[in-house]
């Protein structure tokens, strides 16, 4: 599973693999907007909140999409459909707000910050793995 943490402090964001099961469980059953403590992935003091994600076949994570489902629903606007010209709309295939085993990419965005920077914490991460 591919987190992806977006620092809006520095603009950038940064990938984490989520390999192992603690780091999963973390987020097995948590929703759309929800904040998560961080400790577990390695970063100390950090609160995130989820944003949204998409499944292993590339369908995003919708917030008034109740449940772990996959539904074909009318849609006017994003994510999941970018309409041309306004008042279109489309039937389109997205996942529900709750993250599940078939989630595959989970976006979040910092909402308490820790002691150090997220460069810093992240570097010592992957010099650990290499």
């Amino acid at each position: 599973m591919q987190i992806v943490i977006s620092d809006s402090k520095t603009g950038k964001a940064y990938k984490v693999e989520g390999k192992d099961a603690e780091a999963n469980a973390l987020f097995i059953g948590k929703r759309i907007g929800e904040v998560v403590d961080a400790d577990i992935l390695g970063l100390g003091g950090y609160a995130l909140e989820i944003t949204g994600g998409s499944d292993k076949q590339g369908m995003p994570m919708r917030k008034d999409v109740a449940g772990p489902v996959r539904k074909r629903i009318l849609i006017t606007d994003p994510p999941g459909y970018q309409p041309k010209e306004q008042g279109k709309r489309r039937r389109k295939s997205v996942r529900g707000n709750e993250i599940s085993t078939e989630i595959s990419q989970i976006n979040l965005i910092v909402k308490d910050y820790g002691k150090k920077s997220l460069a810093e914490l992240l570097a010592k991460a992957a010099a650990e793995e290499a």
